[in-house]
């Protein structure tokens, strides 16, 4: 089964990181987080991914092109101008990394990948989210449920406290919970090649032109994930990433190397 990751957008809430580099390129803990999101899926198992590329694909293209090479070790003989890798990646990934276009949008984007897709089923996700969610229970929970696509619903992070009055005097403060927020897509999903024909042009809107509109049609399954997600939003949200992968907490890192 194929992974797409829809890696193309201008990650403009992350500009201070995004100006060179695109999103799904941004480090934590010294590896893009499309590299993180791939060992995620890599560990269940899926190892053939479709990138759909946009806003500095060449980036992502030059990263995979070198990564056999910089992902080992090298032995650079100067004298003779010769260079032995001694150790390679042990990644056994196939990765198609397509263009499709600098303003598609992500339901165009998918769109586009069609010709890749066939006639099976597929996994879907976001260039910028991690997360533990248990892989083969997802595919089971979709096959039985036998809608056109499951999305893996998330609780979104806390942000904000809450402040407590008796009238105008603050009596309190409160941090407030993940449990407190209601459901939102956080992507890892799995679709039937049905989804295709929601689909129309480069300007299709994922959310609004296939998953609102499958859920109208009665064709949207829901898989309720209670633990660790997180997205790469913003700058705080790298801080985040990055704090839990350095204290060696990583949630989502499933994998042994």
């Amino acid at each position: 089964m194929k992974v797409v990751i829809l890696a193309g957008g201008f990650g403009t809430r992350l500009s201070e990181e995004t100006v060179l580099t695109p999103k799904p390129m941004v480090q934590v803990g010294g590896a893009p987080i499309l590299w993180h999101i791939m060992k995620i899926y890599a560990h269940w198992g899926f190892n053939e991914f479709v990138v759909a590329l946009g806003y500095k694909g060449d980036v992502i293209k030059d990263y995979f092109l070198h990564y056999g090479e910089l992902a080992g070790d090298l032995t650079v003989d100067l004298r003779r101008n010769s260079v032995t890798q001694t150790r390679r990646s042990q990644e056994d990934w196939t990765v198609h990394l397509v263009d499709t276009g600098l303003k598609t949008l992500t339901g165009g984007r998918l769109r586009r990948l069609s010709h890749l897709l066939g006639d099976e089923p597929f996994m879907l996700t976001y260039g910028d989210g991690v997360s533990d969610v248990h892989l083969p229970t997802l595919l089971k929970l979709h096959r039985e449920r036998g809608g056109l696509a499951t999305v893996t619903a998330v609780r979104p992070p806390a942000r904000f406290g809450g402040i407590a009055f008796e009238g105008d005097h603050v009596t309190g403060f409160a941090e407030k919970r993940q449990t407190d927020e209601g459901w939102i897509n956080g992507g890892f999903m799995v679709m039937e090649p049905g989804v295709m024909d929601y689909l129309k042009s480069d300007e299709d809107v994922l959310e609004v032109d296939l998953l609102e509109r499958l859920a109208a049609d009665r064709r949207l399954v829901a898989h309720r994930h209670e633990q660790f997600w997180q997205c790469m939003d913003t700058v705080r949200d790298r801080q985040t990433l990055e704090g839990l992968w350095e204290s060696g907490r990583a949630p989502w890192k499933l994998w042994d190397k």
